[in-house]
């Protein structure tokens, strides 16, 4: 009784799991089909916008990017898949400004981290979801993304023209300024170094350490002042002091 039980049990479990599988398999019969038909499809295929399939420069209707040729992108990449190469260019008001010349990117060495489009200061650079990128060589997955010409530096308009004329004959007149102000500091020096010389013999010889203190002055009104103060302050002293001598009874000449 035990055999034919166990039987009957294991045969109803078998028509059960059966059933379930039965079950499956037609819903799968109507349920549409997701199988991608590439590369017959590729024109209607619908990538995801966040895909990450290669680096591209992003350029306007013009042919402009936004690059500045800064190099963020590439001391940022982690191994070293961004080369950016410059050369400095004149400007139109004579000045020297660096310019992007080559935007170099291996796309067989990128790990599409992203963090070239994150730190890129300004939005110059993304990713595309463009996936086709199989080719025969690794030599060709390295690509230059600026592919259009650079643009050269643009012509200043009349207003910045009037601009710089203004600002360059301001400092040339500042620079003829500064030159004559010297040039009257030096000749001032001169007359007043020349003024010394001819004044010891203009003044009296009567006494020799007042005509040394007036020539020590050289010539400098102020300075000349304060000695003829000081000399008759200390004659006006030495006449006081041979006055009250004098009224001691005493000679004057007397020390």
């Amino acid at each position: 009784m035990g055999s034919v039980k166990d039987y009957f049990s294991s045969l109803g479990k078998g028509v059960a799991s059966l059933v379930k599988g039965l079950e499956v398999t037609g819903k799968e019969f109507v349920t549409p089909k997701i199988t991608e038909r590439y590369p017959e499809n590729r024109d209607n295929m619908n990538i995801a916008q966040r895909f990450r399939a290669t680096l591209e420069f992003i350029y306007d209707a013009e042919g402009n990017h936004k690059c500045i040729a800064c190099g963020t992108c590439e001391r940022n990449c982690p191994n070293g898949t961004i080369a950016v190469e410059t050369k400095m260019v004149d400007t139109w008001d004579g000045k020297k400004k660096k310019k992007l010349d080559r935007y170099i990117y291996d796309l067989g060495s990128c790990t599409f981290c992203q963090l070239c489009v994150t730190t890129c200061p300004t939005d110059a650079i993304r990713f595309s979801n463009d996936f086709e990128q199989a080719v025969f060589t690794r030599a060709k997955l390295v690509k230059q993304l600026n592919y259009l010409p650079e643009k050269p530096e643009p012509k200043p308009t009349p207003e910045q023209i009037a601009k710089m004329e203004a600002e360059k004959k301001a400092k040339i007149e500042a620079a003829k300024a500064a030159a004559a102000a010297k040039k009257a500091a030096a000749q001032a020096g001169g007359e007043a170094a020349a003024a010394p010389a001819a004044k010891p013999a203009a003044a009296p010889a009567a006494d020799d350490k007042a005509a040394k203190a007036l020539a020590a002055a050289g010539g400098d009104p102020e300075k000349e002042a304060k000695i003829k103060a000081a000399l008759e302050k200390a004659a006006k002293l030495k006449a006081e002091r041979e006055a009250a001598k004098k009224a001691a009874g005493e000679n004057p000449e007397t020390k």
